[in-house]
Order: C-alpha cells, then structure tokens, then sequence
C-alpha cells in the first residue's frame, strides 16, 4: 500500500461537532456588544470569527466513531483584511447584493486556513 492510500478502517468518515448552545449563547451576546461599541463594522468580522470557533470545535472520526483528529482553523484578521475591505467596498457599491456572496467566500477564505491535526 503507498503513503496516499489508506486502508478503510483508518478513513474518516464523519466530522463531530460539539459547539453547545451555551457557547452561541456567549458568543453572540459578545458580538451583539461588539457591534454596538463599533456601531456596526464589527459584522463585516463577525462570519469569519463565527465560522472559525465552529470549525475548531470539529473533530473527525473514524469508521468506529472514535475521534481520529481535529480541524485547526488558523485563519487571523490581519492575513485577511484585504479580502474584507474589497467586500466591503463591494458590499456597499453594490448596495447589498454582493453580501450573498461574501457569505460564500468567507468559508472559502476559512476552509483554505483549515489544516487538520491527527491525535
């Protein structure tokens, strides 16, 4: 067998999610403050920081169940802010249409900065 393949009893098969609702709960009101304090900008972040907590909090397991690894999301503003400010910018010129898409793209930009960590 080469190193690409791999036998099926060592083939994830699912992703486990243990995101609670205690955990949306403190995160929106978090984001609910932000957005307040800066009236508003704070939403243009608010899907890339939402989307990253949710995918960290993912593990995978394998055909048994048992978790085998763990997705690492390592995306950080600073790497990304020239992909916000464009959508920004299109957002607004575009008077809102483009949101749908930057929805789209923000999962794009944050599955690329997802690496996934064996245990």
């Amino acid at each position: 067998m080469s190193e690409t393949e791999y036998s099926p009893s060592s083939r994830p098969t699912k992703f486990r999610c243990d995101f609670g609702i205690a955990e949306t709960i403190g995160q929106v009101i978090i984001w609910i403050l932000l957005s307040i304090v800066t009236l508003g900008l704070a939403l243009f972040v608010f899907p890339y920081y939402f989307n990253k907590v949710v995918l960290n909090r993912t593990e995978i397991l394998d055909a048994g169940g048992r978790a085998i690894g763990k997705l690492d999301c390592q995306f950080n503003l600073g790497a990304s802010i020239g992909h916000m400010i464009i959508w920004i910018i299109l957002i607004l010129v575009t008077f809102g249409i483009a949101a749908f898409f930057y929805a789209y793209r923000i999962l794009r930009v944050l599955l690329n900065d997802t690496r996934i960590v064996y245990y």
